[in-house]
Formats: C-alpha cells, structure tokens, sequence
C-alpha cells in the first residue's frame, strides 16, 4: 500500500469525493481516505502520477509520502498547522462580529448609544452592517472558495453548506438594503425603519463566525488525537555520541550507520536500535513497552532507539538506524493504520457521499414550502438557512478515524500496534482466541523444572556431572541444564571421549568417570533405575516435562526433569480471556500429552495437538464459521493461520515471518496483552458507536427542527444563528468524545463484561458429525480392538471410536477436525499399521 498526503479536505464528503475519484483509476484495486489525518492508502498497480491527477481533478492536491517521512526526530509531519490558522480567523472575525453586534442588535435590544449619523439614518445603518459582514466574509473566504470549487465540480461538501447559507443570508440582507434606500427617498426615515428587522446581515456573520469558532476547536482536538504519536517522535535525540578511530564525535542522529559504535551516557535518550558492547545501564523503555520498570543492560543486550538510559554508561552497536529502528516502524505501523477504514465505518461514508446534496435539496423544498404556505420571504429563508448550516457531515466523518487515531495512539504506548483499522475493530468483536503453544503459552525456552538425585548423589552434584556432559551439546535440553548450572554458580569441566547418540542421548569421560544422560531407554542400557524412579519419570512426563536419566560408571545418578514452562502471566491471561466470555483454544504441533499437561496449567479447556501449519490453517478457518477468530503466534508454522484469521496476532519476540504475517504485534510478548488488545478494542468500538449515534441523531433530529417541522404542533423555530452554533459544536463533541479513549486502562480487567457468544458457545457445544474409517492391519483379537479404540478415543475432537478385528478397520467421529496424520500416529504407537483413510 501507498500512502499519500491530501490536502484541501474540509468534511466528510471531501473525502468521499476523493476516494471515489481515486478508486475510478485504473489498476487502483482499493483507497481510503482519512479526513482526521489528510492521509490517503492506495493499494493497486496505479502510478503515483495518475493517482494525482486524479486526486486534483477532484479540486485537492495530493504529494507521495516517502517511507521515511514519519521517522524523523521531530513531530513535522503531524505538526497541527491548523489550529493557529483558524484560531487568527477566529479572532478577527469575532472582533468585526463584536462591532456589527453592537450596531445591528445592541442599540435596538438594550439602547445602547449610537452616534447621531447612524441613530438617525437606517440606510448608513445598514450600509455598515454590509461591510462589516462583508470583512467577516473576506477573512472566512475558505469556505466560500471551497465551497463554490466543490459545487461546480458536482461534488459539494460542508463548505457549500455554509457558503450557500451565509451566501443567501447576505444576498437578502443586500437586496433589502437596497428596498430601504428607495423607501428612505420616497417616504423618509420612518418607511426606511420598517425594513429593519428584515436584515440578515448579522446571521451571515454569525454563521460565519460560529463555524469557524467550531472549526479551531475541532482542529485542536484533532492535534490532540495524535499526541501520541507525537510523543513517539519527540523521543529520539538531535544528537548522538559516536566512536570512530577510537575518537567521540557528535554527529547528527540521522548520521548513525549500521555497525557504527554510539555511546549512551546516564540521562540520554537511545539514538538508534542496538546491541550493548561494553558496560551497561538501566533502560527505561516505557515508551515502547509501557513497562514502568526499567530493564537492566549489560553486554550483549538489545537496546532501542528512543529509550532513555536512567542510568550507568554503555558502548553500543548499531543493528538499525533511521526508519529502520523499532521506533520508527511503530510510529509508521500507527500512521498507516490511521490512513485504513474500519468496517463499521462503511455505513457513515456512504451517507456522507449523498448528505450534502441531499441536504440542499431539503433546503429549497424547505423554502418553497414555507413560500406556498404563505409565509413572508424572510421567514421562509430563514428556514432555508436554517437547514443548511445545522446539517454536519463532519460528524458522520470523524466519528470512526478520530476513534482509531486515538486507540492506536493508546495501543502504541502499551505495546500493542495495530496495522490496519478493521484489525482494531476485529480484535473488538473477538469471540475466539487461538493461541499457539511453544513461545505463545510457554516461553519457547526450556528450563530445568526438577532435580531428583539417586542416593549418593547431591542436587549439585547431579547437575555438576550433567551440565559437563551436556555442554558439548547444541541441543535446547542441553542448554537449559548448562544454564540452570551456571545460575547455581557450579563450575563445569568439559568430557572427553564426547559421543552424541542421534535420538538417544550422550556418552563421555569426566575425571575418569564414564558418564551417560538422555532418554530412558538409552540410560537403561547403562544402568538399573529403581522403580520409584522410574515411576517418577512418567509422572514428570504426563505433567508436560522431559525426563532425562544420568548415569555414572554404570549406576545410577539421578534425574534432570526440563520443561517449556508456561509464561508467568498466561494463567493470568486465560482468566482474563474467559471472564470477558472468549472462549480460548490452544494448538500446536507437540504430542498429546504434553499438549494436554501445558494446557490444564494454564487454564485451557479446548486442545489439538500434532498438528502441522496446514492443520492449524484449516481448524483456524473452521472456528472462524464460529465467531470472529483471532490466532496469536510467533513462529514460521503459524504464518498460514495468522493469515487466516480474522485477525493474526503476532508476539513481537517471534519470527519476522509471523511479525509480517500479523495484523496486531504484541511488542512486548505478554500473553496478557492478548486481553488487553481486546479490551482497548471493545472501548474504541463503543466510543465508535456512540459516535455514529449522535452524528445521525444529531442530524435526524435538528434538520426537521431547522426546517420548522416542529412549527405547527409546539411552535419551535430555529434561527440560522443557533443551527451554525449547533453545527459547530457537534464534530467537536465527537472528537472530544473519542479522545476519553486516552484514559482507558487497558490492563485493568476490573471493568470486563462477558460477551454474548451464543454462535460460539453451541459450536462448542454442539458435536460436528464428521466420520473417517481407517483400515488397520494388524489388529487380530477382542483385546486389539480395545487397545485401537482406547488410542483413538484419546485424541483431541474424536468423540467416539470403533474397531473391527474381522474387517480390519476403525472407525471415528469427531466433533471437531482431525488431521488424518493424528489419527495414524495414535494408532501406529499402539504397534498396528494404518493402511488407508477413508
């Protein structure tokens, strides 16, 4: 996807007028535009240059965003020109409105003094009155430029609204003026008086006047729906410390290389991504993280550009540099996301398309109405007017992007970033959660659970003996035992005569000891266990661990239990998913038991195990008929079902393959983000919706209001003043609304409610029929029947099996998909051979 810059944007049916002048191009396969950020994505074989052309043939200018436009290390491309703009308009326009007040209001309603010349003479009256809307109307010339532009292109916006309401306001207020000059020649001062009331030059004004005033406050909470963002750019330094030659240079921070040598003192802000070389520090890395708590740095350690070292002194390689660094990418990941449309938006955009013509069609019926009932001129222009300044198609724009903006801002300080804005509404409506085992659940690092010596033998001294042996070893069984030691402190000597047994385990010479380690069939040839160790062993096994026996001179010497542990907070987490009524299910490619043994840990009720990446694609698939699924991953083998889902979520530790597959990245690798990407969903549609309710309300209700619907029944009238009052205040009220967003507390589960998931909780009730038949060959007795049917029978979504020794098959019915290659393995371990599947 490309992305531009559109300028010229002013309501929601700019920007419609610009995506449907976009999307006509050929080779243009999808665009949105954000009227928040004046950003358009552009995905399709399409030029830049047609894309451009088109976008100025619609009446705006478009510019190509370079990929590295928003990595630079101030706020520029975010910089809200707007505000200051508007807020100059604002005030000249009210001291000039102050003034035509004065004159055309205060001495009428209050008697405020005049002087004589103006007192006496109604037509200088209202000759000053014209100028003055007419200074009003030359500082707020925007709308009308705007305006008249979008109405000869075919394509009017809100600015027409306002163009065509203050227009025909001052066009009376003229034509009136011009009735009292020739009254005031033919029958004096009291015949020019009696046209008084019919000026409207003070509502052109005010019209004027109070949009604008909307306007400034609109455009500052709009700034305000990116201080995030702006925060992140703010965070990388102008400077950076570098050695070059053995020699410190400050060079500009854009100046870094990758592999150059930078220096972070105590107090500094990180320039660049990269790996510490020498010395160390406390890093607080809350901006990327939102972990209060600062990370310990030492040798080797990755560090990231925009952290802050709080304090000691570190010597670093750089790894990525400018719009390469962390940093960068979270702030284009947001900004990208910012420039996509939601699906719950689609609705809005397609009102605002038709709003504004729809909207003067209603003016001019409201006219001529008014006229054929008999009303005067005035009156029924008022009601004209009325109709077009109270109707906003801004609010129906803004309702959805200012939401996104601000909960991607809040998604990025947390470490949660969002790729897309259907991935955030997705994520909000999530019924399912699927998650992967090795690196999702558990920590994708295996660690030493038990040590259980044999007599004779100390803890220490069991792993003294095991890590010598394992050392060699590049095994990640190995390293969590040589880990485990050298945390203890244990000093290790390396074996001779080293021999590494494929699917066995080790042999060496320590000190002269024979020494053996691996599995137990391997460890048995070597030596006798006692059956309480043996015993032991299964009961490690069936809890998800790896039981590794050690044995010295042909005796035993104990056992090394490792195990993928689950992550601290994935129990936590689970809870979390299942009292906000997500039902959770977990998959993976390990066995059943040790599947089985993680998820009874962690708090999963729903497994499937052995499955390979197309197995996990097809079950991700099969539960999206369920609800909305989303699947969180890390590795390569969960690509295909992190594409698959509804929405992929990817631990922002694992492979780039899963990170790019993804449409959410969990920065910081927390199961217990998971909940928290959902909740912050759930707020950022709620504030949606609310806002979409008040912008069509707003409208359904304050139109008629405008058009004196309400005349005839309870008498309401509304004057052009108070509608551009009402107009102006209703995008700032969907903005504000949306900014509450900011004090959200995504990590706090006090406030969850349970979702009705009625779709999910049948299909996890209700049994999918689904029958397979596998000939076996092999199965020769009553007692080989139960042994088959007791092993199918154990496999995750069979529900019932059966076998037949005479005919030689089996047959299953799962209440869920099974892949074929689960079905023969359970089988096979039981020492009979699947022939087919049927």
């Amino acid at each position: 996807m490309e992305f531009y810059k559109v300028t010229g944007m002013s309501c929601a049916a700019c920007a419609a007028s610009v995506e449907k002048a976009v999307s006509s191009v050929e080779g243009v396969t999808s665009c949105s535009v954000s009227l928040l950020t004046g950003s358009m994505g552009v995905e399709g074989g399409a030029s830049p240059e047609k894309i451009i052309a088109a976008v100025e043939r619609a009446g705006y200018g478009a510019t190509l965003e370079k990929a590295e436009k928003l990595s630079v290390k101030t706020d520029d491309p975010l910089k809200d020109t707007e505000t200051p703009a508007l807020l100059k308009r604002l005030i000249s326009s009210l001291v000039f409105l102050s003034a035509l007040m004065y004159f055309s209001m205060g001495h009428m309603l209050f008697g405020w003094p005049l002087p004589p010349f103006f007192a006496e003479n109604h037509v200088a009256m209202g000759l000053l009155q014209l100028i003055l809307t007419a200074i009003i109307a030359v500082i707020n010339q925007r709308f009308f430029t705007s305006g008249v532009k979008g109405l000869i292109r075919g394509a009017p916006n809100m600015d027409t609204l306002v163009a065509l309401g203050a227009a025909a306001a001052f066009g009376y207020g003229t034509v009136i003026l011009f009735l009292m000059t020739g009254a005031q020649i033919s029958g004096g001062s009291e015949a020019a008086g009696a046209y008084m009331n019919e000026l409207y030059f003070e509502s052109a004004a005010t019209i004027l006047t109070l949009i604008t005033l909307g306007k400034t406050l609109e455009a500052r909470s709009k700034g305000k729906t990116t201080d995030a963002l702006k925060n992140l750019m703010r965070l990388t330094p102008e400077t950076a410390c570098v050695l070059r030659d053995g020699k410190e240079f400050t060079v500009n921070a854009e100046e870094i290389k990758t592999g150059d040598i930078f220096i972070v003192r105590a107090g500094e802000n990180v320039p660049a991504d990269g790996v510490v070389t020498e010395g160390g520090g406390s890093v607080n890395e809350a901006s990327l993280t939102g972990e209060s708590i600062p990370a310990e740095k030492t040798a080797d350690s990755r560090v990231y550009a925009g952290t802050i070292n709080l304090s000691g002194y570190m010597r670093c390689r750089a790894t990525h540099v400018g719009g390469d660094t962390t940093l960068s990418r979270i702030i284009k990941t947001v900004s990208e996301a910012a420039a996509t449309k939601a699906p719950i938006a689609k609705t809005a955009d397609k009102v605002s398309g038709v709003f504004v013509p729809a909207v003067m069609a209603v003016a001019l019926i409201t006219a001529i109405i008014w006229l054929i009932a008999g009303r005067s001129v005035g009156y029924a222009l008022a009601r004209g007017i009325s109709v077009l300044v109270i109707s906003c198609p801004c609010a129906l724009g803004l309702a959805t992007p200012v939401a996104i903006m601000v909960a991607s801002g809040v998604g990025a300080k947390n470490g949660l970033l969002f790729k897309t804005a259907a991935s955030l509404e997705i994520t909000g409506r999530a019924q399912i959660v699927t998650l992967d085992k090795t690196g999702t659940v558990t920590s994708g690092m295996p660690e030493v659970t038990d040590v259980i010596p044999a007599e004779g033998y100390t803890e220490n001294g069991l792993l003294t003996l095991a890590a010598s042996l394992e050392i060699k070893s590049e095994h990640p069984l190995a390293r969590a035992i040589t880990s485990r030691a050298e945390a203890r402190g244990i000093k290790v000597s390396e074996a001779e005569n080293f021999i590494a047994v494929a699917g066995g385990g080790l042999k060496g010479i320590i000190a002269g000891n024979a020494v053996c380690g691996g599995n137990r069939d391997f460890a048995l040839k070597e030596a006798n266990f006692p059956e309480g160790f043996t015993a032991c062993a299964e009961t490690l096994a069936n809890a998800g661990k790896t039981p590794l026996f050690f044995t010295e001179n042909g005796k035993p010497a104990g056992i090394i239990a490792v195990a993928d542990a689950i992550k601290d907070d994935a129990k936590e987490a689970v809870e979390e998913l299942k009292n906000m009524g997500v039902r959770v299910v977990m998959l993976t490619g390990d066995n059943e038991r040790t599947a089985r043994a993680i998820a009874a840990e962690a708090g999963i009720d729903e497994v499937y195990s052995g499955l390979l990446p197309a197995d996990k694609e097809r079950i991700v698939r099969m539960l999206k008929k369920q609800g909305k699924t989303i699947m969180a991953g890390d590795g390569i083998n969960d690509a295909p079902a992190l594409v698959s889902a509804d929405a992929g979520m990817a631990i922002g530790a694992g492979t780039d393959v899963a990170v790019d597959a993804a449409d959410i990245v969990l920065v910081k690798s927390r199961l217990k983000d998971v909940p928290a990407a959902i909740r912050l969903g759930r707020a950022a549609l709620k504030i949606i919706r609310q806002n979409l309710f008040w912008a069509f309300i707003y409208n359904a209700l304050l139109i008629p209001l405008a058009a004196g619907a309400f005349v005839a029944a309870l008498g309401w009238t509304m004057d052009p003043a108070y509608g551009a009052a009402a107009m102006s205040l209703s995008s700032f009220c969907v903005v504000t609304n949306a900014l509450r967003l900011n004090f959200k507390k995504i990590n706090d589960p006090r406030g969850d409610r349970k979702i009705k998931n009625k779709t999910a909780r049948k299909a996890a009730i209700k049994e999918v029929s689904m029958q397979k038949t596998l000939v076996v060959e092999g199965m020769m007795c009553a007692h080989c029947e139960a042994r088959v049917k007791k092993a199918l029978e154990g496999v995750t979504g069979v529900s019932s099996a059966t076998a037949d020794h005479v005919k030689g098959i089996a047959s299953v019915t799962l209440s869920a998909p099974v892949p074929d290659e689960v079905l023969k393995s359970a089988v096979e371990a039981q020492d009979y051979t699947v022939k087919e599947i049927k």
